[in-house]
């Protein structure tokens, strides 16, 4: 037997195979799986990226019935996703589909209780406590999804043309940005109207780098972000999470703009998401 890891999300969608003694044998990358784009895209992405990892194990086709597979996937807790993927049909033994959150948690856990706080374009915070689930946030950019790279990067669009404007003082930061657009206010007001929470995000590592440089409008932004990514973290240990873990690609960049107390708070990722989809598959969760 055979198990095999999908994390499928909103920019890439990775596959980990390991034997029945869990010894990573193969890997597999795709493009997108979340399920927004829709469920052809999705298992196409899915497909793309466990055939890869299976040739990468020597594996055929005819072995696909001794894998068993664990997938945790973006977006699929829509009404209708999952069964409908399911209707698409894998040649799996098993198939067990939870959201990507879900097995980062239990990567983070290696399946025990806790929590996570994942900060990356968008943000959320989940948990498990005896059996019971716990979502903080996380409703998407832009009613939601604070602390985020999004955010970040909103805001820092917003200190801009408020200086601009002359509402406020430019900065570098602001200056920098509004540069970006010939320094004209509709150039930036063009710019927003096909501007997706991705587009936000790409200026966050900008603005917490000014924001290291003791720029006034990077420190006041990333200071914000900080502080509702550590609203999250409270209302995790509120709701009876034992143990805390920070994670995704701007974890590093918020860390330091947390509360001390609130550092003290959070551990170490014992692994990633495909651990945890590899669990999920040996668990048949």
């Amino acid at each position: 037997m055979f198990f095999l890891g999908i994390d499928a999300g909103g920019s890439t969608c990775r596959a980990r195979l390991t034997d029945k003694a869990g010894t990573i044998i193969g890997h597999g990358k795709a493009g997108p799986a979340n399920a927004r784009i829709g469920t052809d895209k999705v298992f196409a992405a899915i497909e793309e990226a466990y055939q890869l990892a299976m040739a990468d194990a020597g594996l055929s086709p005819a072995d696909s019935p001794r894998i068993r597979a664990g997938m945790g996937i973006a977006g699929i807790n829509r009404i209708g996703a999952k069964e409908a993927l399911l209707a698409k049909g894998f040649p799996f033994a098993s198939v067990t589909i939870n959201t990507d959150g879900y097995i980062a948690n239990i990567g983070a856990h290696g399946g025990q209780d806790g929590g996570i706080v994942i900060i990356g374009t968008g943000s959320i915070a989940l948990g498990q406590v005896a059996g019971r689930d716990i979502k903080v946030g996380g409703y998407g950019f832009p009613i939601s999804d604070e602390g985020s790279g999004a955010y970040i990067g909103l805001q820092a669009i917003r200190k801009t043309l408020r200086a601009a404007d002359g509402r406020s003082e430019h900065s570098d930061l602001t200056r920098a940005l509004f540069h970006r657009y010939d320094n004209q206010t509709d150039q930036v007001v063009s710019w927003m109207d096909t501007a997706t929470a991705t587009d936000y995000a790409t200026l966050a590592p900008m603005v917490t780098q000014a924001a290291k440089e003791g720029d006034h409008h990077g420190r006041v932004i990333t200071q914000h972000a900080g502080h509702h990514i550590e609203m999250m973290i409270r209302a995790l240990y509120k709701a009876g999470i034992p143990r805390c873990a920070l994670l995704g690609g701007l974890a590093d960049l918020i860390l330091p703009w947390l509360s001390p107390d609130v550092r003290a708070m959070l551990v170490a990722p014992l692994g990633d998401a495909l651990h945890g989809a590899l669990q999920m598959a040996r668990q048949g969760q």
